[in-house]
This record gives C-alpha cells, sequence and structure tokens, in this order.
C-alpha cells in the first residue's frame, strides 16, 4: 500500500472518530471499517481488503450495493427537480405512492414520506391517536421500532432501559410467543402462540379496551432474534384487534420490500394491518426514505380532519426517485422469489451446520431474514450470552465476532444471537462462501459447549 493510501486510510478513520459520533457503542476504542467502494454483496476496505456483507449492512442494502439503475434515477431527478416543500408534487412522489399501494396488502392506500424507520413508527402512533380518540399503545416485549422517544419507548428492547427516565407515557408491552423459550413452558410453537394471545387479550382488558389505540407488531421479527410468529398468532392478534376496536400498526422497516420472500412479511400471515410502516428496503439504503401507508377507513377519516403530522423533507424527489427505481428492480430482477428460494437452500445448508456444531441451539429464518441461536447446551438452552448480557458476559461471542471479521465477513451480533441476512442477489456460491466463513467461526463457540 502506497503512503498516499496510508494517509487516505488514516485520515478518514481519525476524522470520523476525532469529529462525528457512532451509534450504540461507547466512542473510545472503536476500530471501524474504513470503505472504500461496495458491489453486490462485496464491501472493499480501502487497506485493499473486501468483506462478504452477510447483513446487507443493517438488513436494508436487499438489491446488493452499486446497482446502476438507482444511480442513474437520483442522477436524472437531481437534475431536473432536487427539493421542493411537502405541499409541492414531483412525478417520483406520485408513482412511488402509487407503486406502494400496489404493493402493499388489502385496502391500504396512501403513503405519508418520512426519512427512516422510527420517524414512520413515530407517526403512525401519532396518528392511530388521532383517529381513534384513544391514547395508550401496545408492543411486545422482544421488539424493536426505533430510537426517537416514542420509538424507544415501544421498542420493548432493552436498549430502551439507558433513557427511560424519558420514556414516553401510555406505552405497554406483553410477551412474545418466544416458543425456543416460551414463558407458559408449552411444547409447541402453536400452544405457545394461543398462550401469548391470551396474555395480550388480558393486558389489554387490565389497561381498558376503550383506552388502547393501537397494536404494534413487527411483521416479522429481527434484531430481537428473528422470532418467528407461530401460525394462527397474527391471524389472533387481528381478531382481538377488531373486536375492541383497536388499530395495528405493522412494523415492516426490517421485513419489508421481498426481505422474507414476501414484499411484506405480513403476508405470510394473510393479515391486513391498518397502517403499515416501512423504510430500509424501499431505497435499499441508497438514499433515506421511509414512510407508512394507511387504510382506506382511516384515509376516509383524514378527507375532514386536519393532519398534524409534518417533516422537512417528507417526500423528498430524490429519495422518492431512488424508491421507485428500487421497486422496479424488485420485480425486474425477481427478488421477492429469489429471496424464498434463497431462503429454502440456506435452511438446508442450516440443516447441515446444525450436525456439525453443537453450539447452533436455533436457526430462525424466514426468506433471507435469519439468526443463529448460539448455545453452551442443547438441552439446557444455556446460551453463550444471557439476555442483554452486559459487556464481560461477551467474550464467546466477542471470540466468534472476531474471527469473523478476520475471515472476511461483516456480519452482526446481539448476546447469543447471530445474524444472516444478506442481500437479495446473492448466488449459491457466494452463499456456501458465507458459510464456510461462518462454520470456522463457529468451532470457536463449540469448543465452550458442554
Amino acid at each position: 500500500m502506497s503512503s498516499i493510501e496510508t494517509s487516505a486510510v488514516s485520515q478518514a478513520v481519525s476524522d470520523s472518530l476525532e469529529y462525528t459520533l457512532f451509534s450504540w457503542s461507547k466512542q473510545a476504542g472503536l476500530s471501524p471499517i474504513d470503505i472504500a467502494s461496495a458491489k453486490g454483496v462485496w464491501l472493499h476496505a480501502r487497506d485493499g481488503k473486501k468483506y462478504m456483507d452477510f447483513t446487507s449492512q443493517l438488513v436494508n442494502v436487499n438489491i446488493g450495493h452499486g446497482h446502476p439503475k438507482v444511480a442513474e434515477a437520483v442522477y436524472k431527478q437531481m437534475n431536473e427537480v432536487s427539493y421542493v416543500y411537502p405541499g409541492m408534487v414531483t412525478e417520483p412522489r406520485g408513482k412511488l405512492g402509487r407503486l406502494l399501494s400496489e404493493a402493499a396488502p388489502g385496502n391500504l392506500q396512501k403513503t405519508f414520506f418520512t426519512l427512516g424507520g422510527a420517524e414512520a413508527n413515530e407517526n403512525a402512533i401519532k396518528l392511530a391517536r388521532l383517529v381513534t380518540g384513544r391514547h395508550k399503545i401496545l408492543a411486545l416485549y422482544r421488539s424493536y421500532h426505533g430510537a426517537t422517544i416514542a420509538t424507544i419507548t415501544a421498542s420493548g428492547d432493552p436498549r430502551r432501559h439507558q433513557v427511560d427516565a424519558q420514556a414516553a407515557p401510555n406505552i405497554f408491552h406483553v410477551e412474545n410467543p418466544y416458543s425456543y423459550r416460551c414463558p407458559w413452558g408449552t411444547s409447541t410453537p402453536e400452544e405457545c402462540g394461543r398462550m401469548a394471545a391470551a396474555h395480550m387479550e388480558r393486558v389489554i382488558q387490565y389497561q381498558g379496551p376503550e383506552t388502547v389505540a393501537a397494536i404494534i407488531l413487527e411483521g416479522e421479527s429481527g434484531t430481537s432474534g428473528c422470532i418467528k410468529y407461530p401460525k394462527g398468532y397474527w391471524k389472533a392478534i387481528r381478531e382481538i384487534a377488531d373486536r375492541h376496536g383497536i388499530l395495528i400498526i405493522c412494523d415492516e422497516v426490517m421485513s419489508g420490500f421481498a426481505r422474507t420472500g414476501k414484499m411484506f412479511g405480513v403476508e405470510h400471515h394473510e393479515v391486513v394491518p391498518d397502517i403499515l410502516t416501512f423504510a430500509k428496503g424501499v431505497t435499499a439504503g441508497y438514499l433515506p426514505l421511509g414512510g407508512m401507508i394507511v387504510s382506506e377507513p382511516i384515509c376516509k377519516q383524514l378527507d375532514d380532519m386536519n393532519l398534524p403530522l409534518g417533516l422537512t423533507y417528507s417526500a423528498h424527489p430524490v429519495s422518492c426517485a431512488a424508491g421507485v427505481a428500487v421497486m422496479e428492480i424488485y420485480h425486474e430482477e425477481g427478488l421477492v422469489d429469489r429471496a424464498a428460494e434463497m431462503g429454502r437452500y440456506l435452511d438446508k445448508r442450516m440443516e447441515e451446520l446444525k450436525t456439525i456444531h453443537p453450539s447452533i441451539g436455533d436457526w430462525r429464518n424466514t426468506g433471507l431474514l435469519g439468526c443463529l441461536e448460539l448455545v453452551r447446551n442443547r438441552e439446557t438452552k444455556e446460551g453463550v450470552a444471557p439476555f442483554n448480557a452486559k459487556p464481560n458476559e461477551m467474550a464467546i461471542m466477542n471470540k466468534v465476532m472476531t474471527k469473523v471479521r478476520e475471515l472476511g465477513m461483516f456480519s452482526f451480533a446481539r448476546w447469543s444471537y447471530l445474524f444472516i441476512a444478506p442481500p437479495l442477489t446473492i448466488t449459491h456460491a457466494e452463499m456456501d462462501q458465507g458459510l464456510d466463513i461462518l462454520s470456522q467461526s463457529l468451532r470457536i463457540a463449540d469448543e465452550y459447549c458442554h
């Protein structure tokens, strides 16, 4: 590596560490990867090393890196109009709104655009309260909906604990149908799902059904561990909500846009929510964009009601242009079906890895949204790290992830969870290469099994 390249590496990293803050991390002792370029499933660091992107960054680069169609659409839009205020109309705004309405399940019709998933969920909570005249929101403990005050409160994820003193009011939580570690000690996923639905019904009764505006659920679970919804669970929640006049907000920020082998994760459960929120995959991460799609009945309510939601960059024309291009790529390249097919292949390969690695306690996956739960003992299900593990309890997983990075892969882990969610464009050969890296890394966890 030349002295010029060395200088570029050190300058980029030193400037970032000196003048920027990094999410979800203590700021001292960081060693970020300095990325110079990316293409397909590969990230190219400035020092010459390349990494396979096995989680599509934050499960958003669904179409792979460096797709020229998006760059062309963005460049064209920039040359036509780069920004107008949200009360004006641009061609990509209307076209993307139509494409989203056509892709969404049931009677979901109109989109309010935001710049990310947290904003989408924040506005969905506000809207649900507005149109119902109620104030309480019900969410799952093992969930994540964003890092704004309302959405981090709605997230049952322990990341909220550090800011609990600023928690938004009137948001409550219930247990997940987490069948691998069912809170009710059931023997089948379906039984766990029935118990979880009954638990939600009881909590609604305790809170007063007439005070509950909405239930917010992820279309398919993401960073909480890809916890699978048992068959019938989503339908049971829809029935409970309908009976009590409660809206359902479906958070598709991570599970939307072909990721699960359906355009939206909730489609696996044949349920239509009242509000569907999205971000990430709508532009595949190429530009910031999110939003919520609302049902026809809510649209009719809003015909004669002021909408007290406003964002300077709502329906940003350049982001919408990127969204149109990405939506076309999903269809032109058949990425919904490809995610389903590659998901089946991944499941098959994971069954093979289970016979090799005793540290694999559970594998949960829908399409290409998957998670390994690593254990020290399959019988007792003792994890390699506890729930909400402290830094000094992450020694085993840290060793595994250090090996993953050393072998040239980017992925992420939480506690005992190791996530696998590559771009939907990944080939069989690339998948095999990634799983080989994973297998080599899991040998470290295997050493701690008993």
